[in-house]
C-alpha cells in the first residue's frame, strides 16, 4: 500500500511538474518569433493526434467492453467541456505575452478560489471555514506575488485580464473533468475533451493562421509543448491519482506553481524577489488548508 501511494505521488508530481515547465517553453517559442496562435494550434493538434494513437493502443490491449464505449451524447458533452481546455491555453499563453511566467502562473492559480465560489453557487452551500481561510491566503499571496503592494509594481492590465480569464476557464475545465461522463476511462475522456479544445483553438486561430503561418513551429516547439502540456500530464495523473487520497493528490499537483517559477528563474532569468516567494508560499499553504479534511479520509 505504501509503495503504491509513493508511486502514485511520484507520477502525479511528474504530471504537475510537466504543466509547470510548459510556460517556460512557450516563452522560449515567443522569443523565436512564434505567435500565441501558432504555439497553441500546434500543441493542440499534436496533442489530439497523440491521444488518438494512445487510445488505439489501449483499445487493442483491453477487452472491448461495451460500458467503455462513449455514446454520441457522451462525445458531444466531453467535446463541449473540452472547449474550456482550449480557452485556458489561449488565454494563458496570451497572458504570458504581457506578464512574466511567475506572475502568469499565480494568476492561473486563482482558479482555486474561483472553484470555491463556483461550487458554492452550484450547491447553494456556504463555504466551510477552511475554504474561506484558504481564499484569504490565496488573495494575500497573490497581492505579494504580483508586487501589487510595493512601489516596483508594474504589470500589464491586459496580462492580468487574460490571466484571470485563463483561471476562469481552468475552473470550468476542472469542474467538467470531474462531472462529465465519469463512467468512461480517463484516457477516453481526455481524447474527446482534447478534440473540443482543438476545435475551439482552431476556430479562434483561423484568421491568424491564414496570415504568414510559420509551419516550422510544429518541428521546433509543437512536439515539446504537446508532450509537456497535453500528453504526459493526463497519462501520468490518470495512473497516479487512483493510488492517492484525493486531498493528497490535489496538494501534490500544486507543485506546478513552484516548478513554473523555478524554471522561469533559471532558464529565462526572471527575477523573483522575497515577497513573491512569500506570496507563492501563501498560495501553496492555502491549497493544503483546503484539503486538510480530505487528507485525513
Amino acid at each position: 500500500m505504501k509503495n503504491n501511494t509513493f508511486l502514485g505521488g511520484i507520477l502525479v508530481a511528474l504530471g504537475a511538474a510537466s504543466y509547470g515547465i510548459l510556460t517556460t517553453f512557450v516563452k522560449l517559442a515567443y522569443s523565436e518569433g512564434y505567435t500565441t496562435y501558432e504555439v497553441t494550434f500546434s500543441q493542440m493538434l499534436i496533442g489530439f493526434l497523440a491521444l488518438l494513437l494512445i487510445n488505439s493502443f489501449f483499445k487493442g490491449k483491453k477487452h472491448n467492453n461495451q460500458a467503455n464505449k462513449p455514446s454520441s451524447k457522451n462525445i458531444f458533452h466531453l467535446a463541449l467541456a473540452g472547449t474550456s481546455l482550449g480557452l485556458t491555453s489561449i488565454f494563458y499563453y496570451l497572458a504570458v505575452q504581457y506578464v512574466s511566467v511567475s506572475i502568469g502562473i499565480v494568476l492561473l492559480m486563482q482558479s482555486v478560489w474561483m472553484g470555491v465560489v463556483f461550487n458554492s453557487i452550484l450547491t447553494k452551500e456556504r463555504p466551510s471555514f477552511l475554504k474561506i481561510l484558504a481564499v484569504i491566503l490565496i488573495l494575500t499571496g497573490t497581492a505579494l506575488a504580483t508586487n501589487i503592494l510595493f512601489d516596483e509594481f508594474k504589470i500589464s492590465p491586459l496580462g492580468v485580464l487574460f490571466g484571470l480569464l485563463a483561471a476562469l476557464s481552468y475552473t470550468v475545465t476542472i469542474y467538467t473533468s470531474n462531472t462529465v461522463a465519469k463512467h468512461l476511462p480517463a484516457i477516453t475522456r481526455s481524447k474527446w475533451m482534447m478534440l473540443g479544445g482543438f476545435i475551439i483553438v482552431l476556430l479562434i486561430s483561423i484568421p491568424y493562421l491564414n496570415e504568414n503561418f510559420n509551419w516550422s513551429v510544429f518541428t521546433k516547439w509543437g512536439l515539446i509543448l504537446a508532450l509537456f502540456g497535453t500528453i504526459l500530464p493526463p497519462l501520468l495523473m490518470t495512473q497516479g491519482m487512483p493510488k492517492l487520497n484525493v486531498g493528497l493528490g490535489v496538494i501534490i499537483t500544486s507543485i506546478e506553481l513552484p516548478v513554473a517559477v523555478i524554471a522561469a528563474y533559471f532558464i529565462l532569468n526572471e527575477e523573483v524577489n522575497f515577497y513573491q516567494w512569500l506570496g507563492i508560499l501563501f498560495i501553496l499553504t492555502a491549497i493544503v488548508v483546503m484539503n486538510l479534511r480530505k487528507l485525513q479520509q
